[in-house]
């Protein structure tokens, strides 16, 4: 799924912004691949989707794909706690691959690396995820 948004407004000089959100399943795991800039504009669409595939289906685990993520604000940090507290309180772990260094630093600043776990590679969070 891709959404774009302009700012209508002029300001960024009018420019498009898109963000691109793909589910993959592997068994008891859900892995959200998020590409583009992750934030207000597409925040909510994101929670909404994401806790849909949650809720509908028995995953344990969620890993988030943050390599193609160029951008992340607050409301995407907001976003990603919320997720979190959502899938503890199922039970379950989540991941975060995140290799672009601006993104990690965002998330590292932010405290959520204290509570998601930050893995450099799909392969090692899927080894983590299937150990429990």
């Amino acid at each position: 799924m891709v959404f774009t948004t302009t700012y209508a407004d002029g300001s960024f000089g009018g420019m498009e912004v898109y963000m691109e959100l793909n589910f993959e399943k592997r068994g008891g795991i859900l892995i959200v691949r998020i590409s583009g800039e992750l934030d207000h504009h597409f925040s909510e669409e994101i929670r909404r989707r994401i806790d849909n595939e949650v809720l509908r289906s028995p995953f344990r685990h969620v890993l988030f794909d943050f390599n193609g993520l160029s951008f992340m604000d607050s409301s995407g940090i907001g976003m990603l706690m919320g997720r979190y507290r959502t899938i503890a309180h199922l039970g379950g772990k989540a991941w975060i691959i995140c290799n672009n260094s601006r993104v990690a630093r965002i998330l590292e600043m932010s405290g959520v690396f204290q509570y998601i776990h930050r893995e450099d590679s799909l392969e090692s969070a899927l080894q983590k995820c299937q150990a429990g």
